[in-house]
């Protein structure tokens, strides 16, 4: 059975301002602590293929592949896929967002399986992706905030 994550946060900034910022993927780098740099290999329209590359492991690797993002403002949903899974069979996320009287609730749900041949299985990425989720999640949630406080500020 494929294994499956699901973790949310709420974020104390508009939902539009949250949008923006977080499905800006040039960005992200400077909302993600893991990545060190995004690239942007194409865009048409709502759907960007991009590369992603980590900081080092502790073994001094460097972890890159290509993903691919499709935004639906309408709906305020993402579905992204990774093009080069690597170590996965296969990779899918959607990202929703909604409106909540605090702010933003951004919900990640991932659904992958490793290959057989994978230096971990499902359960243990499962748990790593949950563990990684949460962690990202509130630096996101932080960078976020402090963004709009001072967009706020200045008069934005």
């Amino acid at each position: 059975m494929p294994a499956h994550t699901e973790n949310e946060i709420v974020i104390a900034a508009p939902l539009g301002f949250t949008w923006d910022v977080t499905n800006d993927v040039a960005g992200w780098p400077d909302l993600f602590s893991e990545y060190a740099a995004a690239d942007i290999l194409e865009r048409d329209g709502d759907r960007v293929l991009f590369r992603l590359t980590k900081h080092p492991d502790e073994q001094g690797r460097v972890w890159s592949w290509v993903s691919e993002r499709v935004a639906d403002p309408a709906t305020r949903t993402v579905t992204a896929r990774r093009v080069e899974p690597g170590n996965f069979a296969y990779m899918n996320i959607r990202w929703t967002y909604e409106e909540v009287a605090s702010g933003t609730r951004m919900v990640w749900i991932q659904d992958f399986a490793m290959k057989p041949d994978a230096p971990v299985d499902d359960a243990w990425m499962e748990s790593s992706i949950n563990d990684n989720s949460k962690i990202q999640m509130a630096l996101i949630k932080e960078r976020v905030e402090a963004r709009h406080r001072d967009a706020a500020g200045r008069g934005v």
